[in-house]
């Protein structure tokens, strides 16, 4: 794992670049927001789609309810990006829609609009 930091409108960003999976689990997630938190002292979060879990992206499995709940728990804003569109799932497509209208958590095609996103809130 690579941390990155950035700033932008006054924002501290943390850019996370990673080959292998982060969030597999709730346990996980906390691992990567006290991690981030400690080293960069950032409460922002970039991280590309592949470093979580596919399961995160199945909501029968609940899991994405409780990971996201963490990052809000900890006050943690977070932006996962990726292509999104192989998902299939009305359900999943709901579910990012209605995280992109809120003020914490996004789901967005690249790193420049995370960015962007993430430094006007």
């Amino acid at each position: 794992m690579n941390i990155t930091t950035v700033q932008n409108n006054g924002a501290d960003i943390a850019l996370i670049h990673s080959s292998e999976e982060l969030i597999t689990d709730v346990q996980s997630a906390l691992d990567l927001i006290a991690t981030v938190q400690y080293e960069t002292g950032c409460h922002r979060i970039v991280l590309h789609k592949t470093a979580i879990t596919e399961t995160f992206f199945d909501l029968k499995t609940k899991l994405a309810g409780e990971i996201l709940q963490k990052f809000i728990n900890y006050q943690t804003k977070i932006a996962i990006v990726g292509d999104f569109s192989a998902y299939s799932s009305k359900s999943l497509r709901d579910f990012i829609y209605e995280c992109n209208q809120g003020k914490d958590i996004f789901f967005l095609a690249s790193e420049h609009e995370a960015v962007e996103k993430l430094s006007h809130l």
